[in-house]
């Protein structure tokens, strides 16, 4: 993998706390854990200005994402559907539902054959609104994935789907 554009790790910030460290490649392992760590870090930092920007809170904001994916699909979307997305109750996703019409990031509106249910859609404003908040870092993240050859790319996109594994298969206890 090509070193371009990386920073090289000072051995005195190879710690990872409970990693023991007895071979070089346990050292090498433990520098892409801390990496990955420190990107997670600075995700939920970013994360949290964001939605401080908007005035939601994280599950509202994830709401709003599926929202607008579903959009895009062309796939309606009801409560109980949203709720079950995003492991909440149904008092739960009322009060989100409700907080997301209120500051006009959402609207109700009756399905269209089905006059019990109600289908949950984006504002129209409320895309550009994501789009503008998040545009300027979503576009440095892509000139920072743009600048992996397509092998390293490769490589990286495979051991995040084996990180995720590691991490989906750790039982709740």
């Amino acid at each position: 993998m090509s070193t371009k554009g990386l920073v090289m790790i000072d051995k005195s910030e190879r710690q990872g706390y409970w990693y023991g460290l007895e071979s070089r490649k346990q050292m090498g392992a433990v520098d892409v854990l801390n990496a990955l760590r420190d990107y997670r870090s600075a995700e939920a930092d970013m994360r949290r200005r964001t939605r401080a920007s908007m005035g939601m809170g994280e599950t509202d904001l994830v709401a709003l994402r599926y929202l607008l994916e579903a959009e895009r699909a062309g796939r309606d979307v009801g409560p109980k559907e949203l709720a079950v997305r995003l492991g909440v109750t149904s008092a739960s996703m009322t009060s989100l539902v409700d907080r997301l019409v209120r500051s006009g990031y959402v609207s109700r509106e009756p399905h269209p054959t089905d006059r019990r249910a109600l289908i949950l859609r984006p504002t129209p404003g409320s895309d550009q609104e994501v789009r503008s908040t998040l545009g300027d870092m979503h576009s440095r993240m892509m000139e920072a994935a743009e600048t992996l050859s397509a092998e390293d790319a490769a490589v990286v996109v495979e051991f995040l789907r084996r990180m995720r594994a590691a991490i989906d298969s750790v039982a709740t206890p």
